[in-house]
């Protein structure tokens, strides 16, 4: 089914993320944390490209196997350092394998060398896929400006370039202060984007994924998440139980203020998806405001 027109049923919506290993031998353990989390009956769960783009069949058998469970699929897919070539030989995959929804991102740069690929911006991506065929596209968007926009204007055009070039809808980056969310909002419709916005939200349950993902990224911190960081860093258990209590909190804000769209970043954690949902079971699949 085309996430286009699942954000648009009118109700509030739950999905998660799932990254698929960097060797196939561990497909597997991967493919059983994504049943487990298709249990759960999320509206759709993404699959990253994983180990920087180079093992694409991986992302497509995840994907294959979110279907399998009766589950709509969204398939990432980054250029920065892909030929048109390889582009196109993983569209036509997806193709035959009836994979229809794409999230398509620039991706990060090499440590090691300027890229190599044919695609500098997520917007040329876009209009390739949608000249492809009858893909449903997704864009990422950076409620705090992406880190390497010299502005939040900037960003803004940048944004609205892959809205133009045919993005059908948008997932944000995380982000810990929802005030940042509702600003973005605000300047996005403002600049005529129009499509439907997923919020991101990652629940921080270990403290070392604090450090290793949260602050490369530049979100802000608020002070009461940091106040729960700073307590509870040295109990890994209440540290976890407070990290989704957190995350809880900010899904009934978002819903609250008209937020409909809301996509857990679960880092393959099926116990985190699932304390989620059960939170909030009765929040996500109503209708919304």
């Amino acid at each position: 089914m085309r996430i286009s027109d699942i954000l648009r049923d009118g109700r509030v919506h739950f999905s998660c993320e799932v990254f698929p290993p960097k060797a196939f031998a561990d497909m597997e353990q991967a493919a059983a944390v994504t049943r487990e989390i298709a249990a759960l009956e999320p509206d759709f769960i993404s699959v990253t490209y994983g180990a920087a783009g180079k093992t694409p069949a991986h992302t497509l058998e995840l994907a294959r196997v979110v279907e399998q469970c009766g589950r709509t699929s969204l398939c990432h897919l980054t250029c920065l350092q892909s030929t048109r070539a390889q582009v196109e030989d993983v569209l036509t995959r997806m193709q035959a394998a009836g994979l229809e929804n794409v999230l398509a991102l620039r991706g990060d740069p090499p440590k090691d060398g300027p890229a190599a690929g044919d695609f500098p911006y997520a917007a040329a991506l876009i209009r390739l896929i949608k000249a492809r065929g009858n893909f449903c596209v997704g864009a990422a968007c950076y409620p705090e400006g992406h880190p390497e926009s010299p502005t939040r204007d900037k960003d803004l055009d940048y944004l609205k370039a892959k809205v133009d070039a045919g993005a059908d809808f948008l997932t944000t980056q995380m982000f810990f202060d929802n005030n940042v969310l509702y600003r973005f909002l605000y300047h996005a419709l403002r600049r005529g984007i129009e499509v439907p916005v997923v919020a991101g939200v990652m629940p921080i349950t270990d403290t070392r994924l604090l450090k290793r993902t949260v602050l490369l990224s530049g979100a802000t911190l608020p002070p009461r998440f940091l106040s729960m960081a700073d307590r509870f860093h040295d109990q890994p258990a209440a540290m976890a139980q407070a990290g989704v209590a957190f995350a809880t909190e900010q899904i009934v804000d978002l819903v609250a203020n008209g937020v409909q769209h809301i996509h857990v970043y679960t880092m393959n954690k099926p116990w985190i998806a699932r304390a989620i949902r059960d939170n909030l079971s009765e929040v996500f699949g109503h209708d919304a405001l």
